[in-house]
Formats: structure tokens, sequence, C-alpha cells
């Protein structure tokens, strides 16, 4: 697949099959996923793939809104940054999660990212549990010292996404000469 189809095939996917995804696609993803660029090359993020289902089911509630959809992924990546390696973890985590996004097309596979960061469980009660704690509850494998950033859920799509809009003019794209 050529990489501009890879980049229009992409889309916010919250609707799957349930299908179990096979450990080779994801290791696949993965691995293209490290190439992913880095401030200063620190490599601040590591990934953790979750193919157990109950527990990527468990990760459908580390916030009340946004993230239901694990309940029907069949799989699921965890985001992690260490902000000891980089004050630019987030950065680093958001662009190596972009670069995984776009090689899980590549494997035929659907994803959309799940936003952890400092959100709260529940958005509307202060003093709910973080779901950054919360995910790192639902897995202990995290290693000490690693931050979560994102979940992004993956599993074969059970609808096919509309295309994105045609681009909209000019004020999106600026020319300096």
């Amino acid at each position: 697949m050529e990489f501009k189809e890879v980049v229009r095939k992409r889309r916010s996917t919250r609707r799957y099959t349930g299908k179990p995804v096979e450990v080779e696609k994801l290791r696949s993803a993965m691995e293209l996923a490290l190439l992913a660029p880095s401030s200063k090359n620190t490599r601040s993020t590591r990934l953790m793939a979750v193919t157990n289902l109950d527990k990527v089911h468990a990760l459908s509630r580390l916030r009340d809104w946004g993230s239901s959809l694990l309940d029907e992924a069949g799989a699921a990546i965890v985001i992690l940054g260490d902000e000891e390696a980089s004050p630019m973890w987030q950065t680093n985590a958001s662009i190596m999660a972009n670069t995984l996004q776009l090689a899980l097309v590549e494997e035929g596979l659907a994803s959309c990212w799940v936003h952890v960061g400092d959100y709260l469980t529940l958005k509307d009660d202060p003093t709910s549990q973080r779901s950054e704690d919360y995910v790192k509850q639902i897995l202990p494998e995290i290693p000490e010292g690693y931050r979560v950033w994102s979940v992004i859920s993956i599993g074969y799509a059970d609808y096919t996404p509309k295309p994105l809009p045609e681009y909209e003019g000019p004020e999106r794209i600026i020319f300096v000469d």
C-alpha cells in the first residue's frame, strides 16, 4: 500500500467486530512505530500491547466518556512516556501514537486514540480517580517511572468509514516566499 493511501485510509474507528487481533500484526505495526522521531533521539516512548480481551474491555472504563469503544476492540496498545528521559515525552508519545496508527492501517487494522493524560475517570467529578491511575491498576506490568499518555483501540472495523471531506481551501496551508 502506498503512503498516500495509508494516510487517506487512516480514520478514527469506534466500532469493531470484537475479533482478536493477531500478535504478528501488532508486532509488525509496533516495530514500525518505533522508527518514529523523538526529541534529541531520546526514545522516551514505550508501547505496551494488550491482547487479553478482559483487560482491553476493562480499559473501556478508563473514562466515563470517549473510551467505551475499547469494549469492542480486539486489542489495545498503551502509549507510555518516560518524563525523566525527556521534557518532550508527551510530544514524543504523540508522534509515536500517530506513526503507530498509520502502521496499523498497513496491517489492515482500524484504530482510535483514547487520550489518558491528566483526565479523570469521571468528567464531572473532580474527586474521581485519575485515568492514568486506573490504567496502571488494570496493567500493573507498566514499568515504574512511565506515564500513560494514551491508549490506542485496535481491531477490525464493523463498518467502512466515510472518506474524509475534501480539502477545504487555502486557509489551512500557507506559503511564505
